[in-house]
């Protein structure tokens, strides 16, 4: 199994980041303990701060991936054009916000990205990240 894992904006300053809601472990950390959990599974991974960025690796996913992990950062409340783009693909997309974004501001409460999604984890943490993965091995 492949699985693609997708950071959005201001993923790349997790562990820095407003710790008290983002906790204190880098990505880069957190995917070490994936590559460990999940050694069966061929993980990769891919961070931009650009909307067209993340739409480009998603449309190349297509065909490649068994499964793609998606965290948009703040472009799940913003933009159609990735919510579009995951209707588009035919792989499975799991959306993952570590903060439960229904307990957040007004304007966080939605997500756009989450309506095209096959499911959507909130408020777990790097462990949403690993539930995601989860996830996607029942597909397979």
């Amino acid at each position: 199994m492949h699985i693609l894992i997708i950071n959005g904006p201001n993923l790349n300053l997790l562990g820095k980041r407003e710790p008290e809601i983002y906790g204190k472990v880098s990505f880069d950390e957190h995917l070490k303990n994936l590559v460990q959990q999940f050694p069966n599974i061929q993980l990769d991974y891919f961070q931009s701060n650009h909307e067209g960025a993340l739409i480009d690796k998603l449309q190349a996913a297509d065909g490649i991936y068994n499964g793609i992990v998606l965290n948009p950062g703040a472009y799940a409340h913003t933009s159609i054009a990735i919510a579009d783009c995951i209707r588009a693909i035919s792989v499975p997309v799991v959306e993952v916000h570590l903060s439960d974004i229904s307990k957040r501001e007004n304007y966080r409460r939605r997500s756009y990205t989450a309506e095209a999604c096959a499911s959507c984890i909130t408020g777990k943490g790097m462990k949403g990240y690993d539930e995601a993965i989860q996830f996607l091995t029942s597909f397979h």
